[in-house]
């Protein structure tokens, strides 16, 4: 072949490989759905996708952890990163359902708050339990958990959820517990006994919830004095014009959190999605979109005063707050929400 012939082909195969288009890849994010999932889809998916090129698909789950282990089992892994609570972040890894982190590829551990490293995952946001009220109907604000448990003081139906975790810690705090001892009492027998039988004064008045949508809708209804919830649906409520209140005092923070289940064919794309979901903008624009708090902290102090102010994490509303024990409740969960289900079945 001749020079010009060589130079002629090198040319059209020089205008083919510019032609074709580089290979997207999808990556599948599983998520809770509602407003935290608009908030990903706004801070985190689409930014991801502009500046990668890939595209992610999300899945709304229930936390259905069996879902992950029937694809772990077959080795037929569709799922490349979901969002776990903390509960499952612990079983889960015990039993092999989640890659390890590699924390060269996901993040610096000095950028994130503390509370945000574990092995198997890696927290996204703070999110928080804690006292609402309305306003509207309750013009004497409640300082604490002591006000929660006052009929007197405070007559009406209190909104609680139906459950152990969470109810345990608020009866203790109630009962004069500091809110930094509240897991040192609760791992002793004594101290759970405690707890049910400041529950037990409170059972008469309890409306429970068990979806968190409940209780903004029985704060607005007056069917409850005040209410334990879950802090985002409050921030929700208030966007429509609700006039809800956060009682930040003795409130339990939590986590949820990122895992790659195992044997994603997708790793090292999930890592990347990871990666930029822990990064400073992101972290901001997701706390913009919904009162769930950054697990970076360079994006927790350059945030603005509004938004702080209706943060879990933020450094005023955290001052007197409980982070959700994951070790406690790996380990004695199951008894005690066996014993929670018979007390309230009573």
């Amino acid at each position: 072949m001749n020079r010009t012939a060589l130079a002629t082909l090198a040319i059209a195969v020089n205008i083919l490989v510019a032609a074709s288009p580089v290979s997207a890849k999808n990556l599948t994010v599983v998520n809770f759905g509602g407003a935290n999932g608009d908030a990903q889809k706004v801070a985190f998916n689409r930014p991801f996708e502009k500046r990668t090129g890939d595209a992610v698909t999300t899945v709304e789950y229930n936390g259905e952890q069996a879902k992950v282990k029937a694809m772990v089992d077959a080795k037929h892994v569709d799922w490349d990163v979901v969002e776990v609570e903390t509960g499952d972040l612990g079983r889960g890894c015990d039993e092999g359902l989640y890659e390890k982190l590699n924390w060269s590829k996901v993040a610096k551990k000095a950028d994130l708050i503390p509370e945000a490293i574990q092995q198997c995952g890696v927290g996204i946001f703070v999110w928080s339990t804690a006292l609402a009220y309305n306003a509207d109907t309750l013009k004497t604000a409640p300082a604490s958990w002591a006000d929660f448990w006052d009929e007197k003081k405070f007559p009406g139906k209190r909104g609680m959820r139906k459950g152990a975790r969470y109810n345990l810690e608020f009866a203790l705090m109630a009962d004069g517990v500091a809110p930094k001892d509240v897991y040192t009492v609760l791992g002793t027998k004594a101290g759970q006994d405690r707890a049910f039988k400041k529950l037990d004064q409170l059972k008469p008045y309890i409306q429970w919830w068990e979806a968190g949508a409940q209780p903004p809708q029985f704060l607005v209804a007056g069917d409850v004095a005040m209410s334990t919830v879950y802090n985002g649906r409050i921030d929700a409520a208030q966007k429509e014009g609700k006039n809800l209140k956060v009682v930040w005092n003795g409130s339990i923070y939590d986590l949820d959190w990122w895992v790659i289940p195992k044997g994603t064919p997708n790793k090292e794309l999930a890592e990347k999605y990871i990666a930029f979901t822990l990064s400073e903008n992101p972290q901001q624009d997701y706390a913009k979109n919904i009162a769930y708090g950054p697990v970076n902290a360079a994006a927790i102090k350059s945030l603005d005063a509004k938004t702080l102010a209706n943060l879990p994490n933020s450094p005023t509303n955290s001052k007197n707050a409980v982070l959700m024990n994951l070790t406690f409740w790996t380990d004695h969960g199951d008894e005690l929400e066996q014993r929670f289900a018979s007390w309230a079945s009573k």
